[in-house]
């Protein structure tokens, strides 16, 4: 019987290359009348699955070989674009998102592509967040693997998920992920009495606020915590505040006060509610606006002027009712992390 690599009698003539990646293939075909009656290359290539695995390896960063995704075009293998995954991983929720790299996870400065948004829960294990990952990528045509995924950046404030997150690294892809913790590169000096308290997420803030909007610059995230980040004018993170986040005061309200409710976090008719669930939202909302306005004109009378930017959860909702915030940015904690990744590549 004719072999694959169209060395022996009728079998059909074609690339060497194309017929050994089949042969080699875990998904080997079977040839059909429809395969024998193809007169070309390109038209062979049609009839194959859209993605194979080659059997070359590629090195994967420096923590050894990987096998990379390709797609047979024309005849000819095209390897398919690797991908850098940034996890956010906050007290309340967790923010992944997923930037186009090449093999070793450098972004070369590409722009966010994709993005979900979950629940924190530091119980979920390596495997759960391995699959999680998996569903994600697979929704966009992307494999969970290190022959696409080029690197991982991890910014947690919550240690368990942390631990588990460099387990499913090591477990999934072969390689340990850049986790920003003490010791990691970031451009930036921290003048904190002592650096290595300041939260990573602080941190990537900073470094991504700098970087897209230039310094003095002062953060402002509304997380479980609302944190204000203030970086000088000589590109120097100095510090800032921490006030509880609107969402658990209202939590430590509702459960200290049997006769108020939960509301809607919506902007009321008036400044002055007419009802408990108005009088609510109008304290929520405008008290914290306030808040804001407040703290950064007092971190301002310390630095001097600067453009203020908001992020995090609510940062839509809370940073348009302020006189202060000029420009809410989603994602400026991933971009943050994006470039520290990419300082610590080897």
């Amino acid at each position: 019987m004719a072999g694959w690599d169209g060395s022996t009698g009728g079998a059909p003539s074609h690339n060497a290359e194309i017929a050994t990646a089949q042969r080699r293939s875990p998904r080997r075909m079977t040839r059909s009348p429809a395969w024998n009656n193809t007169p070309d290359d390109e038209a062979r290539t049609a009839l194959l699955p859209p993605f194979e695995a080659r059997e070359t390896p590629t090195v994967c960063r420096t923590y050894g070989p990987a096998t990379r995704r390709s797609e047979l075009v024309k005849g000819r293998w095209r390897y398919a674009p690797a991908v850098l995954l940034v996890v956010d991983v906050g007290n309340t929720q967790t923010v992944i998102g997923v930037y186009p790299s090449d093999e070793r996870g450098n972004t070369n400065g590409s722009e966010l592509v994709d993005h979900w948004r979950i629940a924190t829960n530091a119980e979920r294990t390596p495997d759960e967040l391995g699959l999680l990952l998996r569903q994600f990528l697979a929704g966009r045509g992307d494999t969970f693997d290190a022959a696409n995924v080029g690197g991982v950046a991890i910014c947690s404030g919550v240690p368990r998920a942390t631990a588990h997150l460099r387990r499913m690294c090591d477990r999934y892809l072969g390689y340990q992920p850049t986790v920003l913790e003490p010791g990691v590169r970031t451009g930036m000096p921290i003048l904190y009495d002592n650096p290595k308290e300041v939260g990573a997420d602080r941190i990537a803030n900073a470094v991504g606020a700098m970087d897209r909007y230039g310094a003095p610059v002062i953060v402002v995230d509304f997380g479980t915590a609302t944190t204000f980040d203030a970086v000088s004018s000589k590109g120097e993170y100095l510090g800032g505040a921490i006030f509880p986040g609107m969402e658990i005061s209202l939590e430590a309200l509702f459960s200290r006060a049997a006769a108020l409710r939960r509301v809607e976090l919506v902007e009321p008719r008036h400044v002055i509610g007419k009802s408990t669930t108005e009088s609510l939202q109008s304290g929520a909302l405008y008290g914290y606006a306030a808040m804001v306005d407040g703290m950064c004109e007092r971190i301002q009378a310390e630095m001097g002027e600067a453009r203020v930017i908001s992020t995090g959860g609510l940062g839509p909702v809370i940073s348009r009712l302020t006189k202060s915030v000029h420009e809410n940015d989603a994602w400026v904690t991933l971009h943050g992390m994006r470039l520290i990744h990419e300082k610590n590549l080897p």
